[in-house]
Order: C-alpha cells, then structure tokens, then sequence
C-alpha cells in the first residue's frame, strides 16, 4: 500500500520546483528557421547573465553554438529589438548586442562587417541576387533618432538607403527573383497593431527601388509578415475584418487583395519585437498557419486550391515563430499543458522537438494545465483567462480551505497570456496557490475589437476586469476571497498598482519594473511608445487630468495593502525611479513595502540568479504578509512596516 498524504494548509505545500530551477527553465527561445538539413534558432541564456547565442541542429543530431563566447547576439532597436540574426548557406551574420555591429561567422571568428556607435540593426534579411543584407537601421544623432531601410553590401559592408522617411519600418521582404521588395512601415502616434502600411517596390538590375505604392493597410489596418509565395504572390495577415487573417495580392495591386484563410482565430501578432512569423509555406500547394482560439494556439495546414485545413500536430497550445522553406519542412516553438517551449521540425508530416525548456523532471499528474475561463465585467463586456488550479499529488487539502489566489498580469499592455507550461506557474500551483492569468480587454488573440476596448480605458478596463476575475473566482469556490493577490511586470505592474490603489480586492502585490506615473513615464519613455499615451489614455483638454487621476503614485494615501518592487536600474522602458518613489511613498505613511533593485538588469530580466531571487523573494513576500507557514525555507527579506 502507498504511504498517505498529509493534509497541508493551501500555500505550504512542499514543492520539488524551486526557484534555482524556475530560472534554469527560463531558457528563452526565438525564431528558429529551416536551412536546408539544419535547424537554427536563437537562445537567451540565464545562467550566462541572458547571453543571446545563435544554435544548429546539425543532421547528424548535433547541436552546435554558431556564436563564440564573447559575443551575444541581440539588437535594440524599438529598445525590444529581434530580428538580430540571419543565414545564408553555411554563413550567419548577427548583430552583437556589445557594439550593435552587425558580424558575420561561419567557422571562423566573427568578422565585422559594418556599424559604428551611431546605428543599431533590426530585421536581418539575406537579398542573395544582389548579393547584400536587408536591414532596418537605427540611427541616434544629436538631433534626434530617425529609421530607414537599408541594403548592406556583402563584399564591404557599404551601406544604401532603400526607404526613409517613416518613423518605424519592418520586415524588408526581397522577391527570389531580385525583381521587387515589399515592406512595412508606420508613423508615430500609431503602433504596428494599429494600423501599418504595406509597401511594394520595383527593383532596378542594381536593387535600387523605383515605382513604390501602398498595396494593402492604413491607419486603420494592422498588416503583419508580408512574405513572398512560391506561386510569386505577395502574402500576408491583416486584421481589416477584425481578426487578423491571411490575404495575397491578386496582381501585386491594391485593388486586388484576395483572402486566403479566414478561420474563427486569430494568425497574427502585436509587433513589439521584430522577426515575428505566424505562417509559412510547406510546398506550392499548401501553408502552414498559427491559429489561435480562445487564447489557444495551434498549427493548421491549410490547401490554397480548396480552402480545406486539418490540424498538423499534437497537444501543442502555444505556438510562436513558424516558418517554413517549400520542399525542406517547416519549424516552430511550441509548448503542451506538460512541456516546455520546444524547437519543432516539421517535415512530410512528422514532428520531433529538438530542444526544449522547462522541467523534464514533472511527470504530468505533477502539472496543472490552464483551463480557458469567461466572466462578466464592466460596461456588460466578457473578459478572458486562463486559470490553473493547485496541484500536488504528494499533499491532501483541507476540505474546509480554499486556496490563495495570484493573479498574474501580462505586459504590453497589448499582449496575451500564453497556456503554455510555464515553471514561474507551477512553482506557485505546486505550493498549493491557486494562478489567474488575465486576459484582459485590451489583449491579443480576440481580434481587433476586443484588442481595442483598453484604448482610453488603460488603468480601468485592465484593472477592473483583474478584480472582476478574482472575484468571479472566489464566488465559485475556487479561490479564499481574503488572500487574493496579484502581480504583473512592465504594464502588468501599472495595473497591479492600479488594482491596489483604487480598488479593496487584493491583500497584497507584486510589482516587477512597473508604472507608477503615466506622466513621467510618457513623458521620458523611448522613441516607439512615444505616441502609446494618446491610444491608451486619450487625447482631449482633460488628457493630463486623466493621467494624473490613473496614475498610483498620485494618490499613494489610498493604497494600504502590502507591495513588493523588482526593479532593474539599467531600464530604458519604464525609469527606476518609478519604483523608487513609490516604494519611498508607501514606507513613509507607514504600509508594508520591499523594495529590490538589480544593478546589471534592465526592462525584462535575464539572469538567472535575478530571475531566482525574485521569484523566492516574492514567494517570501505574500508568505509573511499571509502568515502562510511554507515547507521550504526561503531566504530573508527585508519588509519595511510589517509586523513581526
């Protein structure tokens, strides 16, 4: 017989994750691509302070390092930078993230091949007929930061201007046939999910562009990932009919879009880092599509005769980053309710993972899996979420007890929550927490209507519909209405303050590099959300009155409830000072406040041992606050105007 469970409180369970292993998992992996036999991807190392290092699956099952030590690969344009990295046969050129020159390696040590301390380098793209990198160029001078596409001369690093004038360009998309190139641009106040231009260009024998026009988009369409098909069409996804979905052009006109794939789902993405890739083309019959559902994603393959779809592969519910070269299969990130993102190789039907985050060591009765939630909030809308309850099989609940809830608010704000496994997650529903990851008006994946319900709603909509899910939670027996808490990073953390400043719903908070003050924050904030404030908050003779009365740390009196900070003092995004001053006026009228700062960190952490101090400290944070009693001895945590 097996030995029996003992009963433990919810939020005092023993757990095997601890936050060593949280940060070993959180291995970022991006845009990995198809070349040939090959498999290459980007990872973002923890453990080698968030190094970026460009890897290859080899045939043979080999995975290589294509970037020495010493170099990092990463760019910082749009301060989110991607797109840093590309490859042309057995030849890959990067951007190093030290000196933002762009290098190029194959066996060797990288050679430089342009940059200087002027110029940052985004959207990398090989234009082998002219033999030269397409690029989109950052340029900081005195007189302020200006972008352009640029063509870079593979034989001396010689640069040509292709594009300028637009405030933002992306996704410089060369034909095969060297005879046209396509692009994305848009101007300030409009972000790319807004509303983006699709141009399309003539190319000379020379590659100089001639006879440019607008094909598709506008102030009031979000194109996204133009790419080039192998029946000579120019594809890509719009949201003109509220979700974003797959188009072409009939005769590379603007009079002549044609949809290709309109499934109840959503294809497309917000465009906050450059690179992005929803869909590629498996052969001249067929394309692979990223649907997401309800918050859930999975890969279509859709036959452009027939329109019909099937579904590719397994239990997959998070995808990021498809693409895929005609004739030599497909690859994509993908994560299951059990696994961790993963590389996927896509070839005649078959799947294998080549590489994968997470923690191999769960068995999956270990892990709880989100489950898809509605509910009622203001102004009679349908919020979203997905929630995952507490699991451990080692440990029995009490009968009479509901568990502790955290609920977790996704950045941007325009971004999702991600069903995927995620170890910050199960670090939380192991310990017996019940997690709510929101969803909220404003977020990604319900089309463009519900994407714009946030716009002159930011510190509202977000904060209510966070409030009105705990709650809903709490009314179904699913969570201890006394010990709600809520935590959020970046915007996330703008509405966690928002939350406990005018609202009683939360016991307690977390704020990771959050705002705090929307005037100094827009204000002072980088070149690409400069214009955000005037969608989020609103224009109008009342705007500054309406920023003033959003903004926490204006009215720090009302906020009682216990918050922790995380702050990293190298970010350029969100000023540290926000969270010092916060933290400075909530420790002054006398409530509980922590404050941890990180010298080497800027917006989004990277290394591995912020990303476990943090996650203990926080833990430890609601531990005291709660009077929870856990399992695993957690470090000490300094806790200004708390009790002992």
């Amino acid at each position: 017989m097996g030995a029996s469970r003992p009963t433990l409180a919810y939020g005092s369970w023993p757990s095997s994750i601890s936050p060593a292993m949280v940060a070993r998992a959180g291995m970022r992996l991006s845009a990995p691509r198809v070349q040939g036999q090959r498999t290459l991807w980007l990872e973002g190392r923890p453990a080698e302070q968030g190094r970026g290092v460009v890897v290859a699956a080899e045939p043979d099952g080999r995975l290589r390092d294509l970037v020495p030590p010493g170099y990092s690969v990463r760019s910082a344009v749009n301060e989110y930078g991607g797109g840093a990295w590309t490859v042309l046969d057995r030849r890959l050129w990067f951007v190093n993230a030290a000196d933002h020159a762009i290098y190029a390696v194959d066996d060797g040590s990288p050679v430089q091949l342009c940059g200087d301390d002027q110029d940052d380098f985004a959207d990398l793209v090989a234009d082998p007929p002219h033999e030269r990198l397409l690029a989109v160029r950052e340029r900081r001078e005195a007189a302020g930061i200006t972008q352009a596409l640029v063509a870079i001369s593979l034989q001396g690093g010689e640069m040509t201007v292709l594009a300028e004038g637009e405030d933002f360009y992306s996704n410089p998309c060369p034909a095969p046939d060297g005879r046209r190139l396509a692009w994305l641009s848009w101007s300030s106040p409009h972000m790319p999910w807004d509303g983006t231009r699709l141009w399309l260009a003539d190319l000379d024998p020379a590659g100089r562009p001639h006879n440019a026009r607008v094909v598709a988009g506008g102030h009031d369409e979000s194109v996204f990932q133009p790419q080039w098909g192998p029946d000579g069409r120019l594809y890509f996804v719009s949201d003109r009919e509220d979700r974003w979905q797959l188009y072409a052009l009939q005769a590379l006109d603007a009079a002549a879009v044609h949809p290709v794939y309109r499934p109840d789902g959503e294809l497309g993405l917000p465009q906050w880092v450059f690179g992005m890739s929803t869909y590629g083309f498996a052969d001249r019959a067929s394309v692979l599509c990223a649907v997401c559902r309800e918050g859930f994603w999975q890969v279509e393959r859709v036959y452009l005769a027939t329109g019909r779809s099937e579904v590719v592969a397994g239990d997959w519910v998070a995808i990021d980053h498809l693409s895929a070269r005609p004739g030599e299969g497909a690859t994509w990130l993908a994560a299951s309710a059990t696994r961790g993102n993963s590389v996927l190789r896509w070839r005649d039907g078959a799947v294998r993972a080549l590489r994968q985050t997470g923690l191999e060591t769960l068995a999956p009765e270990q892990v709880s899996a989100a489950r898809a939630i509605r509910f009622s909030t203001g102004e009679g809308d349908t919020a979203h979420g997905l929630y995952y309850p507490p699991v451990n099989p080692a440990v029995t609940a009490p009968p009479d007890e509901r568990p502790p809830l955290l609920v977790r608010c996704h950045g941007g704000p325009t971004g999702a929550a991600d069903p995927g496994f995620d170890a910050r997650i199960q670090f939380w529903t192991s310990r017996g927490f019940a997690v709510l990851d929101v969803n909220y008006r404003g977020s990604t994946g319900f089309g463009r209507a519900y994407r714009r319900k946030l716009y002159g709603q930011w510190g509202v909509s977000d904060t209510e519909d966070c409030c009105r899910g705990a709650l809903w939670l709490a009314e179904q027996g699913l969570a201890d209405p006394a010990r709600l808490l809520i935590s959020g990073s970046s915007a996330g953390g703008f509405t966690v303050l928002c939350a406990l400043t005018f609202h009683d719903t939360f016991a307690a908070g977390a704020s990771y590099y959050g705002v705090a003050d929307l005037d100094s924050l827009f204000a002072n904030t980088h070149r690409f959300e400069a214009g955000y404030d005037r969608a989020l908050v609103g224009e109008g003779e009342d705007r500054q009155a309406r920023m003033q009365a959003r903004s926490p740390l204006h009215h720090a009196s009302r906020l009682r409830r216990p918050v922790v900070f995380f702050q990293g003092l190298r970010d350029r995004v969100v000023p540290p000072e926000q969270s010092q001053r916060m933290a400075d006026a909530l420790r002054a009228q006398g409530v509980p406040v922590a404050l941890m700062t990180f010298a080497d960190e800027g917006h989004g952490f990277r290394q591995a041992e912020t990303l476990s101090r943090c996650i203990a400290a926080e833990y430890s944070f609601y531990a005291r606050v709660l009077g929870l009693a856990p399992a695993d001895p957690l470090p000490p945590l300094a806790i200004d105007n708390l009790p002992r």
